[in-house]
């Protein structure tokens, strides 16, 4: 049986053949010409056309939907596609100008919880390195809608996809960030460590060694607010990627000030030692494994006690194979500063030209 639709298999041997250097240039008939162009433009999708017709679909009360028979895992291939659209800034910016920014968002507060988590996701998309469509989110009450899913939603699907909107939504935008913390963010970062899924432990965790490199002063916040208890809790999970994410903002509290103040309970004492006592019992496959977290327990020991681990001594930070240490891992705190004389023209290494391409 003959496929539907232009043989496009057919059309890339055509191209290949006459493009591959083994045969001279042919020239296109006009009939050819007419015939190739039509079979382009049938498969070219007018992507701002099809924005606004899911925008539409989205502007359309949801009883309305029902009634003409759109599921809700219709609603959810339509923000499929339309994620698809948006990974374009400059299509992720025109959503707002057609109307369709509006919609999506309403689409957070959505009776269906995968509708809920997916709206985010496109949000976040939307947002990811993109200050206009920040700006435009933020203009929109969007950071709000995205908090309440975030602390308050019964779906812990919908809580992690809204986190991650969050997360790309206030990253390097200094209102998002102060919007975050007036809305008592922290508290909410605080009870997602305590959740059961993993996943979304180790977007909290990331989310919030992000905002204490940014804003040193927070460290003193998250110590008031209890985040060591429940930290330390998490870096004895079973789960290598939690452990080490835990210990990195350990690691930011520890250098609270720089005076060693995030390091004087006994229960942290107790973690390390049994973290060196667990390192040093794993295999030599296992050692490689969790590269990053001996480091960041021999930093943390070092901060705390000003002095090395045992670490040191018993060969487990270099392991044979392994030519040097890598760059310090609290060196990560220096790195805003690092940013900031960048911008400021203090950096004269100058960068190396990437390789051109023929």
């Amino acid at each position: 049986m003959a496929k539907d639709g232009p043989n496009w298999d057919g059309l890339l041997k055509w191209s290949l053949s006459h493009a591959d250097g083994t045969q001279p240039t042919r020239q296109l008939s006009e009939e050819d010409r007419k015939w190739f162009m039509e079979a382009m433009q049938s498969q070219t999708v007018d992507v701002v056309k099809r924005m606004k017709e899911i925008t539409l679909v989205m502007q359309t009360p949801e009883h309305v939907l029902v009634d003409h028979g759109v599921t809700p895992q219709d609603i959810e291939d339509l923000l499929d596609e339309l994620q698809e659209h948006v990974e374009s800034i400059d299509m992720a910016n025109d959503l707002h100008s057609i109307g369709g920014l509006i919609p999506l968002l309403g689409f957070l507060k959505n009776s269906h919880a995968n509708i809920r988590a997916k709206a985010a996701d496109v949000v976040r998309t939307i947002v990811q390195n993109n200050p206009r469509s920040q700006e435009l989110v933020m203009e929109a009450n969007g950071l709000e809608s995205l908090l309440s899913n975030f602390t308050s939603d019964a779906d812990v699907h919908v809580q992690t996809q809204a986190l991650g909107a969050i997360s790309s939504l206030v990253r390097h935008n200094k209102a998002g960030v102060t919007a975050f913390k007036l809305d008592n963010g922290y508290a909410g970062l605080r009870d997602a460590l305590a959740s059961d899924s993993v996943r979304f432990q180790r977007k909290a965790l990331n989310f919030l060694q992000y905002l204490l490199q940014e804003d040193v002063s927070d460290r003193s916040v998250a110590t008031g607010l209890g985040f060591a208890t429940v930290l330390i809790h998490l870096a004895s999970s079973d789960d290598a990627e939690t452990r080490e994410a835990a210990l990195g903002v350990l690691l930011e509290l520890a250098r609270e000030k720089n005076d060693g103040r995030g390091c004087s309970s006994v229960e942290l004492r107790q973690l390390l030692e049994e973290r060196i006592e667990g390192i040093s019992s794993m295999s030599h496959e296992d050692l490689e494994t969790v590269k990053e977290e001996r480091q960041l327990v021999d930093a943390l020991w070092s901060v705390c006690y000003n002095e090395p681990s045992s670490l040191g001594e018993k060969g487990l930070l270099v392991l044979p194979g392994e030519d040097a240490l890598p760059p310090d891992v609290a060196s990560k705190l220096l790195e805003p500063l690092l940013r900031a004389s960048a911008a400021n023209g203090s950096a004269t290494e100058k960068k190396e030209e990437p390789v051109k391409l023929l």
